[in-house]
């Protein structure tokens, strides 16, 4: 088989710099073209990077003769201004999905999430099969589950276009802590609380939980969806399942009951007073969230995840303590200092 050509969008977040290493490192990949809206200070072998953004149009040009897309762009915030979220990820994706097959792409991966999914009043896990419309509360599960929607119609309609949808748990990395506290949490969260023995209680909410994957485990099953002749959706996680006793157990922390509803009031007051960027609609999402079996992604693409839930949270709160990043804009560190600091995605030309 020939050298492939990727191109990858939105390649310098959180999921991209772990597939570009893995895109990097494989021998049967001729060329990477990279697109991201800043470019960053580093390289890899075969990289190109482009400053594009899927917001905009002029695309196909730089989809010509590629073998595949990865669809990974995504903007978090503004969370107060959703029409810049649906221009960017809606119809941003959109546009990528046209382009692609306007180009003669043989193969789109998507990276959709857990987040596009129906609620589910129980815990029995649910496959791909499960029903996506989402959460109608938060802008995140709303736009996923629009994208779900409209490749269910792409595909038939692009026969020669095959799209392979992976639907991840939430992603961490010890070089996104920095980016995910200024998306989700805001300045106001220390980092250096996130060490066992210094929070002494925990909310205990019901019915929150989650499932988790490290960013490097999802860039090994994308990267197996780009190489192998596979289609459809597979969801992504590893175990074991996240909740309020499993974190209270990591940070050596008392459970303290609150209700559902009052966790939200407190959250909603704290995002009208701008304390936090993320809304009271994505923790209602997360509430609602079904868990996923990962059987599909184990059987068919032989994928596993290295790292269990423990050690991709772990990860996490050891860069989160630490304000790491990573050397691309998306991922800068808090302390710009903390650049100069080696993150194994390559040296800087």
């Amino acid at each position: 088989m020939a050298a492939q050509r990727i191109v990858v969008t939105g390649a310098t977040g959180n999921l991209g710099i772990g597939l570009l290493r893995v895109l990097s490192a494989d021998p049967r990949v001729g060329a990477v073209t990279a697109l991201a809206r800043r470019r960053p200070r580093w390289a890899l072998p075969k990289i190109d990077f482009v400053e594009a953004d899927v917001s905009a149009w002029g695309l196909t040009r730089v989809f010509r003769d590629a073998d595949v897309v990865v669809h990974l762009a995504w903007l978090f915030q503004p969370t107060r201004r959703p029409e810049v979220t649906w221009n960017a990820n809606v119809l941003g994706s959109i546009r990528v999905f046209e382009a692609a097959a306007e180009a003669g792409v043989s193969k789109i991966v998507y990276s959709s999430s857990v987040g596009a999914y129906s609620p589910r009043e129980d815990d029995r896990p649910v496959d791909e099969n499960w029903p996506t419309h989402g959460w109608p509360n938060a802008a995140y599960t709303r736009e996923k589950a629009y994208l779900e929607r409209y490749l269910d119609g792409f595909e038939p309609a692009h026969p020669r276009t095959r799209v392979a949808r992976v639907r991840p748990g939430f992603v961490f990395r010890q070089e996104a802590a920095s980016e995910q506290r200024r998306l989700f949490a805001g300045p106001f969260l220390p980092g250096s609380l996130a060490r066992p023995g210094v929070i002494p209680m925990l909310p205990d909410v019901p019915g929150l939980r989650m499932q988790v994957v490290h960013s490097d485990d999802v860039a090994d099953a994308l990267h197996r969806c780009v190489r192998r002749h596979v289609s459809g959706a597979f969801n992504l996680a590893a175990d074991p399942v996240v909740d309020t006793r499993f974190l209270a157990d990591l940070f050596g922390a008392k459970l303290v009951p609150v209700p559902a509803f009052l966790a939200r009031y407190a959250l909603a007051t704290a995002w009208r007073l701008r304390l936090i960027p993320a809304t009271a609609g994505l923790f209602d999402a997360v509430l609602h969230l079904p868990v996923m079996s990962t059987v599909r992604a184990k059987s068919e693409l032989d994928w596993q995840p290295r790292r269990t839930a423990a050690e991709a949270l772990n990860d996490f709160f050891i860069g989160l303590r630490g304000g790491a990043g990573g050397a691309t804009p998306p991922l800068a560190p808090d302390d710009s200092r903390l650049h100069e600091i080696s993150t194994g995605v390559g040296k800087r030309p």
